[in-house]
């Protein structure tokens, strides 16, 4: 049915993920969630629009990278750093929430958000100030990235918050041991850094978050666990977010999230996953992040081996990540965007009926 879709946009996903809310919950007898996601998918929408015209006269544009696609070169001057509008009414949120039920959860989960919200509005801020598409440096990016998830790691592990049994199923889990200090290392920092490079092509980074979001917050539910219910309706107040935001940033886009957005909604996939032991779910619903992700780490490391052996770097893709790759195929970006979303959306699907039938 997705794949007959001829115009899968904005309003198409807004449309599915509404009518999926809807049915779920109705199916858990739940409509907090609806009201939550629209609750904050109009905040976002409200925001991101009025917020648009002040960062317009604060002059924050986006500065286009030189080495990437030439049909780029037309975005240049496009308002940037709206990750600003999606991220503050969710940190607010979850700040009141964190007050009112005093989780140690919530509060490590607050402060790692906003840790990577820092990191990103710096080498948001940073790259505008210098007029150059890099802000902070790779390495220095790296590294504070690393210090927030060792701390997060070290805090939550201490506390008994992450679980080194990795649930696939409810009856099917894998004793991780010792190895759940990298593998949680590898989820935080690999899902931030993973939605960061996906936020090459206008909505694309949006839209699927929206749909990994309500992924998450509906396997939460399927656990059945009174304690996670807040969790899933982070997930689904963050789904109504990123859907909110889109409809600014859909192709052509009027704004981009930057890495205040897009380190911080990877920071979010992640440490929720982590804290409610649905890492295994979630490494299928973002698959799509995973795969551009891939795509780099294989292009970089191909290149360094055949220039260290041969002296001359060799690539696999024309560029990296994929969605650069297929656009310099001729693939025009809305339709790439839209194949993703439905590659996204069916990976939720997969995820979904892998954890009522295993």
């Amino acid at each position: 049915m997705i794949g007959k879709i001829k115009k899968f946009n904005f309003k198409s996903l807004l449309i599915l993920n509404t009518f999926a809310l809807i049915v779920t919950s109705y199916f858990f007898d739940n409509f907090i969630l609806i009201g939550v996601f629209t609750l904050f998918f109009f905040i976002s929408l409200l925001i991101t629009k009025n917020g648009l015209e002040r960062i317009i006269k604060l002059n924050l544009l986006q500065n286009i990278r030189s080495e990437g696609p030439t049909n780029h070169y037309k975005k240049s001057d496009t308002p940037t750093m709206g990750g600003i509008f999606m991220m503050i009414p969710f940190l607010i949120f979850l700040l009141i929430i964190t007050a009112s039920l005093g989780s140690q959860k919530l509060f490590l989960l607050l402060l790692t958000i906003f840790g990577f919200f820092i990191i990103g509005f710096l080498d948001d801020y940073l790259s505008i100030k210098k007029k150059d598409n890099t802000g902070l440096k790779t390495k220095e990016k790296f590294a504070l990235q690393s210090i927030i998830s060792i701390i997060f790691i070290l805090l939550a592990y201490e506390k008994n918050l992450i679980n080194p049994l990795i649930t696939i199923s409810g009856s099917w889990e894998i004793d991780t041991s010792f190895f759940i200090f990298p593998i949680s290392f590898l989820v935080l920092v690999g899902m931030s850094n993973s939605v960061n490079l996906t936020d090459g092509l206008d909505g694309l980074a949006a839209g699927c978050s929206g749909l990994v979001f309500y992924g998450l917050g509906t396997e939460i539910l399927m656990k059945e666990q009174k304690e996670l219910f807040v969790f899933s309706v982070l997930c689904y107040s963050m789904s109504g977010i990123c859907l909110g935001f889109l409809k600014y940033n859909s192709y052509p886009a009027k704004i981009f999230m930057g890495d205040t957005g897009s380190l911080s909604i990877g920071a979010i996939m992640g440490s929720i996953a982590l804290l409610t032991n649905s890492v295994f779910t979630l490494s299928i619903f973002s698959g799509i992040f995973i795969i551009e992700s891939i795509s780099v780490i294989i292009q970089v490391g191909i290149f360094k081996i055949t220039k260290k052996f041969f002296h001359k770097g060799k690539r696999i893709f024309l560029m990296a990540p994929l969605h650069h790759h297929l656009e310099l195929k001729g693939v025009k970006e809305e339709k790439i965007v839209e194949n993703f979303w439905k590659i996204n959306t069916l990976l939720i699907i997969l995820g979904i009926v892998l954890k009522i039938k295993i």
